[in-house]
């Protein structure tokens, strides 16, 4: 064969091969769905939900029983493939209620305003951070439950990353604790 002839073969070929972008199409939650951390069936916990799609693992989200913990995902170095999206529940859908979180109500995690430092708790009773389509969702809900609204890349990496054992303690508890142990440590009066 001619090696113009070959040459031109493989030019046409590799003008046919057509690059396919992997799908992030958000997928429903359903009965054997575990999160990613726990393991365990996210329908059987309360609050909104989050998957995140990695690159070279096409139809398999990783799921997540709370928000934060794929914010915490997404800014971990460790990770082993790039994170091509992640999306979260809207909890200002029609439908959206804290026991069940939607279905069909996906947004980019981009997209989102948070509510972080709220009186509720995500689905493993840590503190959650919110996600809602709009902004005036947002602080409608912080208004009834107490926070701040936030942009995914506003908030602060200590409220997603520091574990929720480290974080300080109430002082009123610090306080009552340090009274009795200085009632203890007094000499006995004879």
């Amino acid at each position: 064969m001619r090696p113009a002839l070959i040459l031109a073969l493989c030019l046409s070929l590799a003008a046919c091969k057509q690059e396919v972008a992997q799908d992030t199409t958000p997928v429903e939650l359903n009965a054997e769905t575990l999160g990613h951390f726990c393991q365990m069936n996210l329908l059987e916990h309360p609050g909104p939900k989050a998957q995140v799609h990695l690159e070279g693992m096409p139809g398999t989200p990783l799921f997540f029983s709370q928000v934060r913990d794929a914010i915490a995902y997404g800014r971990l170095p460790e990770q082993s493939h790039p994170i091509l999206a992640m999306q979260v529940n809207d909890m200002g859908a029609a439908g959206a209620t804290w026991d069940d979180p939607g279905q069909g109500n996906w947004i980019d995690a981009d997209d989102a305003f948070y509510v972080l430092g709220s009186a509720r708790e995500g689905g493993m009773g840590a503190p959650e951070a919110v996600p809602f389509g709009t902004r005036d969702a947002a602080e409608a809900f912080a208004a009834r439950e107490g926070g701040t609204v936030m942009r995914l890349g506003d908030i602060p990496d200590d409220l997603v990353l520091t574990p929720e054992e480290t974080r300080p303690a109430d002082t009123a508890d610090d306080a009552d604790f340090e009274d009795r142990l200085r009632a203890l440590s007094r000499p006995a009066e004879g």
